[in-house]
């Protein structure tokens, strides 16, 4: 088990119930292969809210407003429309760079691995976009690292709320609604 989980399940206690997926539909669908970090993420958690504000995307979710597939295929779209009228994250403009959402916050900001030329999936690392802005930040961390270090405060974002993490951490497994 990845470090990271293993200070996630420290955090707060995973659901019961793992949550299966056939992955290799899942990236055939997505044309990529995903972190394994991520995946695991997945099997133990399940898409979910953390502290009332980060939502973890899952394929298939059973709430359709938190699948990663769907939003990946709209996030690709939108930043290619964005580009047009903005300048791209330094972190992208080598060819072949892009960004694929991990997660997304009540606030509207959008997580996402930093894909480039060469890496493997396990190598990506995340990148932070604020909500109706043009910031971005880069942290050179897997996505269960940067959840993980969010949570304990080794790490802090600029751009999420102040009001993230909690002091009492909560995850909420998402559900059909």
């Amino acid at each position: 088990m990845p470090d990271a989980l293993t200070r996630l399940l420290a955090i707060a206690a995973a659901p019961s119930q793992p949550r299966r997926k056939n992955w290799g539909e899942v990236e055939r669908t997505l044309g990529v292969e995903l972190p394994a970090d991520y995946k695991e993420l997945i099997h133990v958690y399940g898409g979910g809210n953390w502290d009332g504000h980060l939502y973890v995307l899952e394929p298939g979710c059973p709430n359709a407003n938190y699948d990663l597939i769907p939003w990946a295929e709209t996030q690709a779209e939108d930043l290619e429309d964005l580009w047009e009228f903005e300048k791209k994250p330094v972190e992208l403009e080598p060819e072949g760079s892009h960004v694929i959402p991990w997660a997304t916050t009540d606030n509207g900001e959008c997580l996402y691995w930093l894909v480039r030329p060469g890496l493997e999936p396990d190598e990506w690392t995340v990148m932070v976009n604020e909500a109706r802005g043009d910031r971005w930040e880069h942290f050179s961390v897997s996505c269960t690292r940067f959840l993980a270090s969010c949570l304990d405060g080794e790490l802090r974002s600029a751009i999420l709320s102040s009001s993230f993490p909690r002091a009492a951490h909560e995850f909420r497994r998402l559900g059909a609604v």
